[in-house]
């Protein structure tokens, strides 16, 4: 390369001597651009580097400036040392910088390396005064969660988001290894999958339409679940799976609810056992769990030790236990026999409310467990009948777990086609669904799945109480910041 530069030139020997050395003087002065996480790896200790991002503490001494820089990429901020002379009054807290230096060991036990900076050049400035997360203060999760724009420069919120990422990535990890095929299945839907009307309906804004004009000449809404979309893929595939955001219209504010969220969703064809379904949600939990808690370590101790101090014990001892199974009989008399005072009946035939599911949890030992054959009235009209008498159940299971309650719901769906037609015409949606029964006419296997809530799993495994702190942009009746 350098000879094909000196030849470039037509110059004197002595000038053409000077231009290689320039170039081999620029080529070994180049910094390595870092992020701090690769900064605390050490591999690039001695060597000239830059490493951009935001400070997160500022201190000037006599001799030396010390600056806290934090890129996203770590829990950890990077110890930047410089001389007083690089102090400048618009490096606060909060400002972007861009500094270039040496990294080195650092002489301190509790930080691997530093940077020694030559330069720092500042990219953003941000006033302390107005800015709403003070250095010196330990900001709640409620009141970071009123700057929805800002709250990712927290240390908490950035953990959140890198536990969320991983978290992401270990389910899809998880699913591929296991021989499900990713189906991307659409937000927009004419179905309303759980029955329950609570549906957001899409509409162009553009009011040049006739009066009762549909865009997509039927009714379509927002999608509730991907579920019997799954449904038409498990005729081709297996075990097909989807990941993807999901809406419902509750006009509900609870710590337990969100009107976005996002839904991990799973079928599995030639299956008549519920087991077989318990036994994919029991090890998808406790895999992608086990991948956060390694590769999370410091963003999950953050919450173990600030946010929920002791959780890392519940956590670590639900993984050490099997999930236990119950009947929803079983739970029913459970609750009846408890000496425990519920605002909501306990009767067999009612739905369990969110203080039934928490008393089960701790009722088995506080870890996970599941609950089977609910009532059939209980259940959408897909859900397989037991045929069971005197009482009438579905092949339902719902996973309750700590702290939160329900975690994930499914079934064996129904397959038989005249019985599946007979609760269509009950329901009145024989003809909506009519595509639905030619998937039991042509090519029809035994099959199930399940959702499982992908913030209430974050909820579980941090100890988040509320749905709100685990989600980038939250959602809910009367709140859509952003």
């Amino acid at each position: 390369m350098f000879r094909a530069a000196a030849t470039m030139f037509s110059v004197t020997p002595s000038l053409s001597r000077g231009v290689l050395f320039s170039i081999r003087h620029y080529c070994k002065r180049t910094p390595t651009k870092l992020r701090v996480s690769q900064a605390f790896s050490g591999a690039e200790l001695g060597a000239s580097v830059k490493v951009q991002g935001w400070v997160r503490s500022v201190r000037s001494q006599k001799s030396n400036l010390f600056l806290h820089l934090n890129d996203g990429s770590s829990l950890q901020s990077l110890q930047v040392v410089a001389s007083p002379e690089l102090n400048d009054p618009l490096l606060t807290f909060g400002s972007a910088v861009e500094v270039t230096g040496v990294l080195k060991k650092s002489p301190h036990q509790h930080q691997p390396v530093e940077l020694e900076a030559d330069q720092i050049h500042i990219v953003g400035e941000c006033n302390p005064v107005d800015f709403p997360f003070k250095i010196k203060e330990r900001h709640s999760l409620e009141y970071i969660r009123q700057f929805p724009h800002l709250r990712c420069r927290t240390n908490a919120f950035s953990s959140l988001l890198r536990v969320r990422s991983e978290a992401t990535t270990a389910i899809h990890s998880y699913f591929k290894e296991n021989g499900f095929v990713q189906i991307h299945t659409p937000v927009i839907t004419s179905n309303d999958c759980e029955g329950a009307g609570e549906l957001f309906q899409v509409e162009p804004s553009s009011s040049e339409r006739e009066e009762n004009e549909n865009f997509f000449s039927v009714p379509a809404f927002l999608t509730v679940s991907g579920q019997l979309h799954l449904e038409v893929m498990s005729g081709a595939f297996s075990r097909v799976y989807t990941f993807g955001p999901t809406f419902r219209a509750e006009n509900s504010q609870s710590r337990r609810h969100l009107a976005e969220f996002y839904m991990v969703e799973a079928e599995v064809s030639f299956t008549e056992s519920l087991e077989d379904l318990t036994k994919v949600m029991e090890d998808m939990f406790r895999s992608a769990t086990e991948h956060v808690l390694a590769h999370c370590a410091e963003d999950v101790d953050l919450f173990h030790k600030h946010v929920t101090p002791g959780h890392r014990n519940t956590v670590d001892f639900m993984l050490k236990k099997r999930f236990p199974v119950i009947t929803y009989s079983e739970a029913i008399d459970i609750l009846n026999r408890s000496s425990q005072k519920f605002a909501f009946p306990t009767h067999w035939g009612c739905d369990l409310q969110t203080e039934h599911e928490k008393y089960l949890v701790k009722h088995c030992g506080n870890i996970p467990v599941f609950v089977t054959d609910y009532p059939y009235d209980l259940k959408p009209f897909y859900a397989r009948d037991n045929k069971d008498h005197p009482e009438h159940t579905a092949a339902a299971v719902d996973l309750l777990v700590p702290g939160v309650g329900e975690l994930c719901g499914g079934s064996l769906r129904e397959e038989r086609l005249d019985l599946l037609r007979a609760r269509l015409e009950e329901v009145g949606l024989e003809d909506t669904y009519s595509w639905y029964l030619d998937l039991r006419r042509f090519g029809s296997v035994p099959h199930g799945g399940f959702g499982l809530g992908f913030e209430r799993y974050l909820q579980c495994i941090l100890g988040v109480d509320s749905i709100k702190d685990v989600i980038p942009f939250p959602r809910f009746s009367h709140s859509c910041l952003l």
